[in-house]
């Protein structure tokens, strides 16, 4: 027979797997952030740029993109002993847009990716998770050759909620994705401890 005491500490050892976003615009390196951090071999599904596409796709600042997502793309990372993060990138043209409500069912939070040349694509991503109370960082994926800009500045360009985290990264990274993660998850724990406390208080 199991005791009650027993049945606690495996609760308190079980595994926890929390689901994160990854968002942003158009090319802006959601598929390799994925990637880089993933511990296992990603799930993509990505097809290569069409004509027909040129017209819907504006791919202006990332005219060496051959490849676009159309559904998700899809990693593991484990952070610490018992917790992992089940990663799920969203696809950034606005035409997929509609997959998005199904993905953000169960998030925890999100990572929106923005690339400062570009700026104004990540609008959607963060207006999305506003309006939608799910929590969220900005990664700034800093791209060669580009200007750098400090959180501060894009924070106040993307005009964003006292207190929403702003961060550099390089996407490439593992290192650099990985520190994107664990804020972010300390972001968003932070948020859903003060919700619960507001609806008990």
């Amino acid at each position: 027979m199991v005791s009650e005491h027993s049945d606690a500490q495996a609760d308190e050892t079980a595994p926890l797997a929390l689901k994160i976003l990854v968002a942003g615009g158009f090319g802006v390196g959601k598929t390799t952030l994925v990637g880089a951090v993933s511990e296992i071999k990603p799930l993509r599904t990505e097809e290569l740029l069409s004509e027909a596409g040129q017209l819907v796709d504006d791919t202006d600042g990332v005219d060496q993109k051959v490849t676009t997502t159309v559904a998700m793309d899809f990693g593991r990372i484990t952070i610490r002993s018992g917790l992992s993060l089940y990663l799920f990138g969203t696809p950034g043209q606005d035409r997929f847009w509609f997959l998005w409500d199904e993905l953000s069912q169960g998030a925890l939070g999100a990572v929106v990716l923005a690339d400062t040349r570009r700026l104004e694509d990540c609008f959607p991503a963060v207006d999305y998770f506003e309006h939608r109370h799910i929590p969220f960082v900005v990664a700034v994926n800093c791209f060669t050759g580009s200007r750098t800009y400090g959180a501060h500045d894009v924070s106040r360009a993307l005009d964003l909620d006292q207190g929403t985290p702003v961060v550099l990264c390089d996407a490439r990274d593992r290192d650099s994705g990985k520190e994107v993660l664990i804020r972010l998850v300390e972001y968003a724990g932070r948020m859903h401890t003060a919700r619960l406390l507001d609806s008990v208080g």
